[in-house]
C-alpha cells in the first residue's frame, strides 16, 4: 500500500525547492493574473505555535474555473502585523505560488510572540488579500486562564447554507477545529445555492477535487471563519471518498489508490498545515494539549464487508466475530504507540483528542446482553479492541476529553473501557465525548436519534434535527461545552441558540447537564 505520507514529503520537497527559487523567477512570471483579483479564496492560518503559525492562500481569480490563473509560477509577497492596520511589521517575505500545487501558498511563519494575536495579508502585484487574523499558542509552562475553541464537521455545500460559520465568526474563538468532510466528493441532491453554478460529477481526479475545493472556499462566511482565528484541521471519509479504508472504495475500484492519492494532495494544497503526517500534537501552554489524529488512512478494513462491495454496513454482534479481533485497528500501530506516548508523557491538565466520529458505543437495538447489539461498522464500533486500547492509554492522561463529527449529531456521552458491560467501579468511566453536528449536512430523524439515546447508557443526549457547531470554554477548573444550533440551515441569515450545555470539572470525567 502506497502510504499518503509519500506524497506529504513530496509535497514538502517542492515547497523548499520553490523557495530557493522565488529570487530567479522572471518578471513576467511574478504578475500573470492580467489584472484580476487573485485572492477569491480568501485567506487561513492555523496549525500554532507558542512562535510559528502557518499562513495560507491560493491564487485563482474565478473560484469555478482553474483556467483563469495561468499555468506560471507566481511569487507572492506576505506580512504579518501586531496591528490591523499594518503599521508595526511583525515579519514580511515571499514565496512561491506554483501551478504543481494549483498555486496555493503555505508559509510557516517563525519568530512570532508567544500568546498574541497578529494580522496577516498576502499581495501579488497591485492587488492586496483579505486581512486574516491569526494567534500563537501560549508559552511552554504556562497556564492560561482559558481557552475558547469553536468544532465544526461535515459540511455539504448543497444541503444549506453555511450560516453557521457566521456564528462562529461572532462566537471570536482562540481557534477552530475541524473534524473532517471539509468538501464533499459527490453532489448534489437539490440546489440550495441558486445563484452559482453545481459540479454535478463525483470528483475522481487531481483537477476534479481542486475544483470541488475551490467551490466551497467561494463561500463568504467560510471565508470569514478562517480569517477569524486560526484552526486546527484533519481530514475524514468525504475528502476522498464515502467510508474509504486506506486501500479500498465501496466500489471496490482497481484504482483507487490514484483517486486517494489524488484528493490527499488537493487536501494539502488548500488547507493551513504544515507540510507532515496529518496526526498531530499541539499543545496550549500547561491547559491542554491537543491530540488531532488520523482515524482514516491507516485503518484495517470493514468487518464483514457485504460480498461485491466496499465501505460500512450495520451488522449484529453475535453474526460477526470480526467486530472484537484484537488485531483491528483504527489508527494503525505507529499513531497508536505516538498517542499513547503523548497521553502519557502529557503535562496539560486538559488532554482533548480531536478526531473525527462518534467513540462511545451506540448499538442499533436494544442490548440484552454483552453479546448483544447491531453496530455501524465505519465507526468506533467497528474497532472495539482498538477502542480499548485507546481508552487504556487515556487512563494515564488527566481529563481526557474526545470531541468527534461525522455522524451529523449532537451527543454527550461517557467513555468506559468496556462499554458493552455495566458501569462499575472495575469499569469505570475513563473520558467525556462530546460530538458535534454538521455545518450543512443531513442526518436520520431525531425520533430514531432518542431511541438509540433511551437504548444506550453511556449516551446522555442526542439530537439530530439541528445543524450547527459546538463551543467549548476550557479553564484549568472545568471545561463548558455548549452545542449551537442553527433555526433554519436553508436560511443564509438564520439565527442561532444555545440547545444544551454541558459542564466537565477537573478530576470528574463524564458531562453534567448544566441547568
Amino acid at each position: 500500500m502506497q502510504d499518503g505520507r509519500r506524497l506529504l514529503l513530496q509535497t514538502a520537497a517542492r515547497v523548499a525547492a520553490l523557495a530557493v527559487l522565488a529570487p530567479h523567477l522572471p518578471a513576467q512570471a511574478r504578475s500573470a493574473t492580467r489584472g484580476a483579483y487573485p485572492f477569491s479564496l480568501g485567506v487561513a492560518s492555523g496549525a500554532p505555535l507558542p512562535d510559528s503559525v502557518i499562513l495560507w492562500t491560493r491564487l485563482l481569480p474565478d473560484p469555478l474555473h482553474a483556467a483563469s490563473m495561468p499555468p506560471v509560477a507566481q511569487q507572492v509577497r506576505w506580512e504579518v502585523a501586531h496591528d490591523e492596520a499594518f503599521s508595526s511589521i511583525a515579519a514580511k517575505g515571499t514565496a512561491v505560488a506554483s501551478p504543481a500545487l494549483a498555486h496555493s501558498v503555505n508559509v510557516d511563519v517563525r519568530g512570532l510572540q508567544p500568546d498574541r494575536w497578529y494580522w496577516y495579508r498576502f499581495m501579488l502585484g497591485d492587488a492586496v488579500s483579505p486581512i486574516g487574523r491569526t494567534r500563537t499558542a501560549p508559552a511552554p509552562g504556562s497556564m492560561p486562564a482559558s481557552l475558547k475553541l469553536a468544532v465544526a464537521s461535515c459540511q455539504h455545500w448543497e444541503f444549506g447554507h453555511y450560516a453557521a460559520h457566521r456564528h462562529i465568526v461572532q462566537a471570536a474563538p482562540d481557534l477552530v477545529a475541524f473534524l473532517g468532510d471539509y468538501i464533499y466528493e459527490w453532489g448534489p441532491y437539490s440546489l440550495l445555492h441558486p445563484s452559482s453554478p453545481q459540479r454535478r460529477n463525483e470528483s475522481f481526479t487531481l483537477d476534479e477535487y481542486r475544483a470541488r475545493y475551490a467551490q466551497y472556499k467561494s463561500d463568504a462566511n467560510l471565508q470569514a471563519a478562517h480569517q477569524a482565528a486560526p484552526w486546527l484541521v484533519t481530514w475524514d471519509d468525504h475528502e476522498v471518498a464515502n467510508d474509504y479504508s486506506p486501500t479500498r472504495d465501496e466500489l471496490l475500484s482497481p484504482d483507487f489508490v490514484q483517486r486517494r492519492e489524488a484528493a490527499y494532495q488537493a487536501f494539502f494544497e488548500h488547507q493551513p498545515l504544515r507540510a507532515q503526517r496529518m496526526f498531530q500534537r499541539h499543545d496550549w501552554g500547561l491547559l491542554a494539549r491537543f491530540h488531532v489524529l488520523d482515524s482514516r488512512r491507516y485503518r484495517s478494513v470493514h468487518a464483514c464487508q457485504p460480498t461485491g462491495r466496499g465501505g460500512s454496513s450495520s451488522v449484529y454482534r453475535r453474526s460477526c466475530p470480526e467486530l472484537a479481533d484484537p488485531r483491528r485497528t483504527m489508527l494503525g500501530s505507529a499513531q497508536e504507540e505516538w498517542l499513547t506516548q503523548g497521553l502519557k508523557e502529557s503535562k496539560a491538565r486538559w488532554n482533548i483528542i480531536a478526531q473525527q466520529t462518534l467513540m462511545t458505543q451506540m448499538s442499533q437495538v436494544p442490548l440484552a446482553s454483552e453479546k448483544d447489539g447491531r453496530f455501524w461498522t465505519d465507526g468506533w464500533d467497528g474497532y472495539s479492541a482498538a477502542r480499548a486500547r485507546l481508552l487504556d492509554a487515556a487512563r494515564s492522561a488527566r481529563n481526557p476529553l474526545v470531541l468527534s463529527g461525522d455522524v451529523h449529531t449532537f451527543f454527550a456521552a461517557d467513555l468506559r473501557r468496556d462499554p458493552a458491560r455495566a458501569a462499575s467501579a472495575a469499569n469505570p468511566v475513563i473520558a467525556t465525548e462530546f460530538c458535534g453536528t454538521s455545518i450543512t449536512s443531513s442526518s436520520r430523524p431525531q425520533a430514531r436519534t432518542q431511541q438509540f439515546v433511551d437504548m444506550n447508557p453511556d449516551l446522555h443526549f442526542g439530537r439530530s434535527d439541528k445543524r450547527g457547531f459546538m463551543l467549548l470554554d476550557v479553564r484549568p477548573g472545568r471545561a463548558a461545552m455548549s452545542f449551537q444550533a442553527l433555526d433554519d440551515v436553508h436560511d443564509p441569515q438564520s439565527r442561532i441558540a444555545t440547545l444544551a450545555s454541558f459542564t466537565v470539572v477537573d478530576g470528574k470525567p463524564g458531562p453534567q447537564r448544566a441547568s
